[in-house]
């Protein structure tokens, strides 16, 4: 993750003032470590990664951060698999940075876990550059091209897409 696409999480997380944020893909922690910092003291991350040992390595750089044990839940597992258990409308902000070809099917469970005025965020949408080339593309790019899609058509988002890192593509829920 880039400076600037964590600092982007950061000021999404602050500006919806963050008090539970899910995230998708808790890999070594550094994007957890971002959302921690612009959320609420109060406010809790719920982290989903199917790898039980990228958990523990966040657990570790949360505390190395300072952060108190009780800011962040871990689940381990699947996100289609864990999602659908979590609380419809609990969420202020949803990040996703998972499989890349599920991300249409987080969309869908995000918008279901947001509450209104809620942002979703899907991480690597340019996908180096791909989602705009011409030529033949593999099934991940364009899975990725159907959620830009997806969010722009939709009625119930207001899109945007940040060029930091490697494309953050955020919408709030209306």
């Amino acid at each position: 993750m880039t400076p600037s696409t964590g600092a982007a999480l950061r000021l999404l997380a602050a500006s919806v003032d963050a008090k539970a944020v899910a995230e998708i893909g808790t890999g070594c922690g550094v994007s957890g470590i971002h959302l921690l910092h612009g959320m609420r003291p109060d406010g809790v991350l719920t982290t989903v990664d199917p790898e039980p040992e990228h958990q523990q390595f966040a657990r570790q750089a949360f505390r190395v951060c300072g952060f108190a044990s009780n800011r962040a839940r871990f689940i381990p597992g699947g996100a289609l698999d864990v999602l659908p258990r979590l609380a419809d409308a609990g969420y202020d902000l949803v990040f996703c940075d998972g499989d890349r070809l599920e991300y249409p099917d987080y969309l869908a469970e995000s918008l279901r876990l947001l509450r209104p005025g809620g942002v979703v965020v899907f991480e690597g949408v340019f996908a180096n550059g791909r989602t705009v080339d011409s030529g033949p593309q593999p099934a991940e790019v364009l899975r990725l091209r159907e959620l830009l899609r997806t969010v722009r058509e939709s009625q119930e988002l207001v899109p945007s897409l940040l060029p930091v890192g490697d494309g953050l593509l955020c919408a709030v829920k209306r």
